[in-house]
């Protein structure tokens, strides 16, 4: 697959770039011609009646639907005549602009904003960082899954100044993968978006809920899969995966020989025995003979909630005593299982046909028990997707990083920032 997609985004991404230096002569021009147009075709006059405000960026239609797929296919009519048009300019990345600046940079920035259709033409052309650049470039933020606090740092230039090119190869790239992917759903499913690190519970082709999500690491990838949640457990013991011993606790042990212990975390014999973890040689390979049990409570690993499905990775979702953990930019810290912020909500909605299991019970048994196994009276499809393109109408076109580097360009991939 990652050459597959890989090879579909150079291929792209060269003709429009071949189309680019063909026209190398005229480019300035048209580059000019591009922002000052007064009509560029309903897609841009769409981007433009919603740039003075800042627009809509965030949508009830789902990733996984076939109107994204039309929503893709116009954007890429556009971000072709863009690049073909000279695409937009490099911004210079060693100052902090935000409200009140004014500094030269600005008209680039403006120029870039305006290009890409976060900013309005009649905002004109100024060195001024005024109220119209700063929803603009709140706006362009959003649209790449970034805080908006419309300050230019890091994160935000390496955005501004990925190239329309290669813009324009991400969105043929993930038009492939959402054209396998989002049509024939049925009326409820779950999706995790993972290159964007967000969760959709989809009913009757609108999101109902999205919750903000963490996934595996660069090294630890959280898998694409299709599959059914069958069950749902409340204050679960976390059994560790032996990945998850060998790379993690093992190593632990060694620095820290009461790290079980002060984790409530017990080791389990084949037959079924507890082990004293003082009578294990912590400098080999043993513990990985043993089950590593955690018990229920706050310090748990997946805190009040697991949320299962059959899939051969074993991964699962679920909630997490590190709540501070979503309020990263990036959000890739997990061992491939998705964390999923305000987790009860989505297990609400999962549970929602199954009789006797509303939100009430669901918090008391919280309160009260432990591994309470509740079987899904209708298993909710669940889809663990890679799209880090798209668009759900209202003019904006998403972008987020590569992270897995699945889309075959250099300048996509978050290691960069960093």
């Amino acid at each position: 697959m990652k050459n597959t997609t890989r090879r579909m985004f150079l291929t792209g991404a060269s003709a429009a770039a071949a189309a680019a230096v063909t026209g190398s002569a005229e480019a300035q021009g048209l580059l000019d011609s591009v922002i000052r147009s007064p009509r560029r075709g309903a897609w841009d006059d769409q981007f433009d009646a919603q740039a003075s405000n800042g627009g809509k960026v965030v949508s009830s239609q789902p990733v996984l639907s076939p109107a994204t797929v039309s929503n893709v296919e116009r954007a890429i009519v556009d971000y072709s005549r863009i690049a073909m048009s000279g695409g937009w300019p490099r911004v210079p990345d060693t100052k902090k602009l935000e409200i009140g600046v004014v500094d030269p940079d600005v008209e680039i920035l403006r120029r870039r904003l305006m290009i890409s259709g976060d900013l309005a033409q009649q905002a004109g052309m100024s060195p001024a960082f005024d109220s119209y650049v700063d929803t603009a470039l709140k706006r362009f933020q959003r649209r790449h899954g970034m805080p908006d606090d419309g300050i230019t740092g890091k994160y935000t230039y390496s955005a501004l100044n990925v190239s329309a090119q290669v813009r324009l190869g991400q969105l043929q790239t993930n038009l492939q993968r959402l054209r396998e992917k989002a049509f024939d759903r049925g009326n409820r499913f779950v999706m995790v978006n993972i290159p964007a690190a967000e969760i959709e519970a989809v009913e009757g082709g609108r999101v109902a809920l999205r919750h903000t999500g963490i996934v595996g690491k660069i090294d630890r990838q959280t898998p694409i899969l299709d599959s059914n949640i069958h069950e749902i457990i409340l204050n679960p013991y976390w059994n560790a995966p032996v990945s998850i011993v060998r790379k993690d606790i093992i190593p632990l042990m060694r620095k820290n020989p009461n790290y079980l212990a002060d984790n409530n975390i017990r080791m389990i014999a084949p037959d079924g025995q507890e082990i004293d973890p003082l009578t294990v040689d912590w400098s080999t390979d043993e513990a990985t003979k043993y089950r590593f049990r955690q018990d229920p409570g706050k310090i748990n690993a997946m805190a009040s909630v697991k949320i299962n499905f059959h899939n051969q990775h074993a991964v699962y979702m679920h909630d997490t005593p590190q709540q501070s953990l979503f309020r990263d930019q990036e959000r890739f810290h997990s061992s491939g299982c998705v964390r999923v912020q305000n987790v009860r909500d989505l297990v609400t909605w999962i549970l929602r046909e199954t009789p006797g299991w509303d939100r009430r019970r669901i918090e008391q048994t919280i309160q009260n028990d432990s591994d309470v196994r509740i079987a899904v009276t209708n298993p909710v499809p669940v889809h663990f997707t890679y799209i880090s393109a798209w668009s759900t109408g209202d003019g904006a076109v998403h972008f987020r990083d590569d992270i897995y580097g699945m889309d075959g360009a250099a300048e996509l991939q978050m290691s960069n920032v960093l």
